[in-house]
């Protein structure tokens, strides 16, 4: 009896866009409007690519940036949630898939502590080049129409499912948290007996609906969360069953 917890990372774990918030560290903690306007949709790593340049241009150094991102707040409830999680990890396996960077994330985690309550992240890999600038890449290659060119959450969490099958593992249930666009990908390749945790009034909640009015439901459970104490809640009921 596992249950697989899938998290979003920006506006789940953490109240903010990890990606927005290291502008702070920028000049005058804003940046030129031609470098703001330069971005085109579905890619935003390549536009980070360009953020992260013109911090490096600016001195703006690691030391620097990993201080501001650890000043990111967590989620209301997320650090009871992640504490609840780290000692019941005997039932639950916890994975991030996130449109953010290795470097942020392993920041923001080791700094709360939390670290050791993820079994795996799966981001975009960032690294600082010998010039001490942050550099990011694509997660991976993939087909998918409906999602941005760097990560198909789908895909991801297929691929894990797959692997972890080889191991001899499969998951009572699959409960995803996420708010993003790019959540619902995943969250349509869910089955009936798992459950889709979107944040209120963000946007996966707002395309879960749509598609209900639109009669082509999502086939899995929705239970929509604002704090995460709603999580917890559903977490002890699903330990207790």
């Amino acid at each position: 009896m596992k249950f697989l917890l899938v998290f979003d990372f920006d506006h789940t774990i953490i109240d903010e866009n990890s990606d927005t918030w290291i502008v702070k560290c920028a000049p005058e903690r804003e940046l030129p409007n031609g470098l703001r306007n330069s971005y085109q949709p579905g890619h935003w790593t390549e536009y980070m690519g360009r953020v992260f340049v013109y911090l490096g241009d600016n001195g703006v150094k690691e030391d620097e940036m990993k201080r501001t991102m650890t000043t990111i707040p967590f989620t209301a409830g997320m650090i009871d949630l992640l504490g609840f999680i780290g000692e019941n990890k005997e039932l639950f396996h916890c994975i991030i898939v996130s449109d953010s960077n290795t470097v942020f994330i392993d920041w923001i985690l080791k700094a709360a502590d939390f670290h050791n309550v993820f079994d795996e992240v799966f981001t975009n890999p960032a690294a600082f080049s010998s010039t001490g600038y942050l550099t990011v890449k694509h997660f991976h290659a993939h087909h998918c129409a409906k999602c941005p060119k760097n990560l198909c959450k789908r895909k991801v969490l297929k691929e894990f499912l797959d692997k972890q099958l080889e191991r001899g593992v499969s998951y009572t249930q699959i409960v995803y948290i996420g708010d993003g666009g790019n959540d619902l990908c995943p969250v349509m390749f869910l089955k009936k007996n798992d459950i889709a945790m979107p944040r209120q009034g963000y946007t996966l909640e707002k395309k879960i609906s749509q598609l209900a009015q639109s009669l082509s439901p999502v086939q899995c459970s929705v239970l929509v969360w604002s704090s995460a104490i709603d999580i917890m809640s559903y977490l002890k009921l699903l330990i207790k069953e």
